[in-house]
């Protein structure tokens, strides 16, 4: 490079850093170097495919504009990746784990995608970064999601958060979806990144929480929180899956500063977990209280009718592959009404009889199918009992409100229902005590230990107050 060339890339550079201030420069900027300049177009590199396509997506104008005011003859950015040896040389790559160009980031006119001809591909440690987005099943679409009268609402709400266009208002923010596992939450969340990144001015990025942890940790190891944190706020419709697992005071503080940015500034967030917001536990009180704040929708357990329906749709795409594949009407009303866990469970039984078939030429059969599945036919599980159940029940026993339970009364007539609806909480759920103190009321754990100890007491001496704990758990568990 000639000194003339880089007296003008040095003042190219100070234009683009006053255009765009100094921290998104040194966020997004300072690693990128000139190559070569031509009559008509430059040549630029960037160490990683993240900073590429970021660069593509949000400043390709901006960067060209700089050059046209150094050399109004430029037409043309050609932006691209430099190798590996070039990336280790002089200086350290900050972007520690870039990722692949999500789809929706695709180059604006301004500036030729050239890293398939002229760059190096980048180092295989370089493929994963969290804003590069977590994969995603192309069969998870709404197009092969099920609808029965357990997912109906979460359905449509996933849908009209989908179909949203850039600009338009927020309907429902956050969208938080819960269920047990296996019964659609993850469909339904890719569902919505498939169709929000089929819009060409809508940017979805769809993150397990595990890899939302792993991107803001190695954005701070390698001293790129700024732009991490700014690239996250870029987003149209941020999509976090498996909330229950994000763990680490730091990180926690993060997404919530997160979230809080995106819904403030009118951008979707869409969530889904195994558990309600207010079950969260390890969540700070004011992410759980915020994520309360937006429409949250349960999907319940899979009727037969719906299982049913998942069967045949899976039997139709395998068909799609195995013209031959075949499953007779008996067999499928004989896994739905069988296979009652969840809908890997359905599936998982779709593919044994699609290899049974094919490996062994085989036709499917009833008998077979009895052989093939058994291990997947479990046992029916427990119903899971909620504390605001309890509570809803033990208050209409004891003919008191469920605000009498919650509050700080003393009378007699709501002490005995509320240490009595405290000890089916510790015994009917899994929750701890402080938890189950906070949802009496904000109480302390040593008033939920004392009201337990005292019930047991009552109990094993008090034949008419342990009928009428039996019939209360009867009525719960039914």
């Amino acid at each position: 490079m000639t000194n003339t060339e880089q007296d003008r890339w040095s003042r190219v550079k100070g234009r683009l850093r006053s255009s765009v201030g100094e921290d998104v420069y040194s966020s997004w900027f300072a690693r990128m170097d000139l190559e070569s300049l031509q009559q008509e177009s430059v040549h630029l590199s960037v160490p990683t495919r993240f900073l590429k396509s970021w660069i593509q997506t949000h400043y390709a104008d901006r960067v060209l504009s700089c050059w046209q005011a150094e050399m109004p003859e430029v037409h043309r950015i050609d932006l691209t990746v430099r190798s590996a040896a070039r990336c280790a040389a002089p200086v350290r790559d900050t972007h520690a784990a870039p990722a692949e160009p999500r789809r929706d980031d695709q180059p604006r006119a301004a500036v030729q995608d050239m890293s398939r001809s002229t760059a190096s591909p980048a180092p295989a440690s370089t493929n994963h970064d969290a804003l590069g987005g977590s994969p995603l099943d192309p069969r998870l679409t709404f197009a092969s999601f099920v609808i029965g009268r357990s997912n109906t609402l979460a359905h449509a709400a996933a849908k009209q958060v989908a179909e949203g266009r850039h600009g338009d208002p927020v309907m429902f923010n956050p969208l938080y979806i819960h269920s047990g596992v296996g019964l659609g939450k993850t469909h339904l969340l890719q569902a919505v990144t498939w169709a929000g990144n089929s819009s060409p001015d809508r940017k979805v990025l769809y993150l397990t929480a595990e890899k939302f942890m792993y991107g803001f940790v190695a954005a701070l190891k390698s001293q790129t929180s700024l732009a991490f944190k700014e690239a996250l706020r870029g987003i149209d419709v941020l999509v976090i899956d498996d909330l229950q697992f994000l763990q680490g005071k730091t990180t926690q503080a993060e997404f919530c500063h997160t979230l809080n940015a995106l819904i403030d500034a009118g951008r979707q967030v869409v969530i889904a977990a195994d558990r309600p917001p207010s079950d969260l536990e390890s969540l700070d009180e004011r992410v759980r209280s915020r994520l309360a704040g937006g429409l949250v929708v349960e999907m319940g357990q899979l009727s037969e009718d719906l299982r049913l329906g998942i069967l045949k749709s899976r039997v139709t795409a395998a068909r799609a592959h195995h013209a031959s594949f075949d499953v007779p009407q008996p067999v499928l009303e004989y896994l739905a009404r069988s296979i009652t866990h969840n809908g890997r469970d359905l599936e998982g039984a779709i593919n044994r009889l699609l290899a049974h078939s094919k490996l062994n030429a085989q036709p499917v059969t009833l008998e077979m199918a009895e052989r093939e599945v058994r291990d997947l036919i479990r046992p029916q599980e427990p119903k899971r009992i909620k504390i605001e159940d309890i509570q809803r029940v033990v208050a209409r026993q004891y003919n008191v409100s469920r605000a009498d339970l919650l509050s700080s009364r003393r009378t007699a007539n709501v002490v005995r229902p509320r240490q009595v609806a405290m000890y089916l909480a510790k015994t009917l759920t899994l929750r701890s005590l402080p938890e189950i103190g906070r949802r009496f009321g904000g109480r302390d754990h040593t008033t939920v230990l004392h009201a337990v100890r005292k019930i047991e007491g009552l109990v094993a001496k008090d034949t008419t107050l342990s009928d009428e704990v039996e019939l209360l758990k009867r009525q719960l568990q039914e």
